[in-house]
């Protein structure tokens, strides 16, 4: 086994690191929304009611998040993968920073929840081609028979941004409830301004993908990557979309819902809920590169298949675990549901996704593809609370609802082709083609 280039080793550490700031900055949303913004931006409803509320606008960012994988992507299919991340990286980091700096609801009434969602906004446009982008680029660089290993790093990153965000939020509550609620809340978002300049100084490091450059120097860029992507490779697109659905509901349903539900429902205090979610993400960072390593010798299919099918079974015994109320039943629940439902599903994921596009449509065919599957199961958490109110709290109707997304992952999963051996720069790598044939 080969020692990875200098070059190589820069684009693991541009991904690990850019993706885990960005995501940091998406995730914190996450947390602020079951915490602290249903007091802040929606005071005029009832508790639940503003949990809801406050759970829409979080779900918000995930409709867009399709439109920032169109735009994004074409930029990353016209002009290249590294580009493209630096826009994304200064609209990602000044949205979130901006949060942080917003008048509540008691200050300008009606115009606080309205600037929130826009800004939301402007997260989903960043991250709807972040993940993609960096994904790429670490495929496109990576050596054939090693590409599912080196790819799970731009998936352990979003799992650092998880941890980082979750802790960032546990840091703050430690503070007294008044001051948590005026100025304390801010802090995480504020962050997001010191931490553009890290993302930007580790990314502008990055050479190129040289699947790119080859591109660029053959002619062969396209003139709407969206549409060729759908038309190419309408199949694949469609199993992009379905496979994006279960291990989306799973981390927000874990993430946002079940602090909420633990917080609220069970009277757990939130530095018990958070830890869980730390658990579970550290829980999935441990094993990304193990599973992307083994995604190198079973393939990407075997894995795929095995996650969705443990979310089914495992969806009802989670909330048993939970509903305990017991600290550490909670957190190993989150960490059994990580380590087999979801660890094996999004360490695979990076490298699923550029496998399933030739490379003049692969940053587009892969971010639009897989955002629209994160809009169809991005309202987990809103969904989750509504489903349980339905049950006077009781998530029962939650499990069914993880078992459903579960199902339409696992028949997408199952009509993907085995890709571990293909050639990544091919034009339609399916077929074997060399790039321009």
């Amino acid at each position: 086994m080969s020692a990875p280039t200098p070059e190589l080793k820069r684009v693991v550490a541009g991904a690990l690191v850019g993706t885990a700031l960005e995501w940091y900055d998406f995730f914190i949303y996450g947390t602020a929304a079951a915490l602290v913004f249903n007091q802040l931006f929606f005071t005029e409803a009832d508790p639940a009611a503003g949990t809801i509320a406050a759970f829409a606008t979080f779900g918000v960012g995930f409709v867009v998040r399709p439109f920032g994988g169109i735009l994004f992507g074409h930029l990353g299919d016209k002009i290249g993968r590294r580009s493209t991340l630096i826009i994304t990286t200064l609209i990602m980091g000044v949205s979130t920073g901006l949060i942080g700096l917003l008048p509540t609801y008691p200050s300008i009434g009606v115009w606080a929840p309205i600037l929130l969602t826009l800004l939301r906004v402007c997260q989903g446009l960043g991250a709807g081609a972040e993940f993609g982008g960096a994904a790429t680029l670490l495929a496109e660089h990576a050596p054939q028979g090693r590409r599912g290993y080196y790819a799970s790093y731009a998936q352990t990153g979003v799992q650092i941004g998880l941890v980082l965000g979750t802790s960032a939020f546990l840091l703050v509550q430690l503070l007294p409830q008044q001051d948590i609620l005026s100025w304390g809340w801010r802090v995480p978002f504020l962050v997001s301004f010191a931490l553009i300049g890290v993302a930007l100084y580790v990314r502008l490091r990055v050479a190129e993908s040289p699947v790119f450059r080859e591109m660029e120097r053959n002619r062969e860029i396209v003139r709407l990557p969206i549409k060729d992507a759908v038309a190419r490779y309408p199949r694949n697109f469609l199993v992009g979309v379905g496979a994006h659905i279960c291990d989306t509901a799973v981390v927000y349903t874990l993430a946002t819902f079940s602090v909420a539900y633990a917080t609220g429902r069970l009277g757990l205090d939130s530095h018990t809920a958070l830890l869980g979610v730390i658990f579970f993400g550290l829980t999935v960072i441990v094993l990304q590169p193990i599973y992307g390593h083994l995604s190198d010798r079973v393939g990407r299919r075997p894995l795929n298949l095995f996650s969705v099918v443990f979310v089914a079974v495992f969806a009802f015994p989670y909330f048993l675990m939970v509903d305990t109320g017991v600290p550490w039943l909670v957190w190993l629940a989150m960490m059994i549901m990580g380590a087999f439902g979801f660890a094996p599903q999004v360490a695979v994921q990076p490298v699923f996704y550029a496998e399933l596009f030739g490379a003049r449509v692969r940053y587009t065919g892969f971010a639009a593809s897989r955002e629209l599957g994160a809009a169809v199961a991005g309202f987990s958490p809103l969904i989750g609370a509504a489903l349980a109110a339905q049950l006077g709290g009781a998530p029962w109707l939650v499990a069914a609802f993880l078992v459903g997304t579960a199902a339409i992952s696992f028949a997408a999963f199952h009509a993907s082709v085995e890709s571990k051996d293909m050639d990544i720069t091919a034009f339609d790598p399916l077929r074997r083609r060399p790039v321009g044939e």
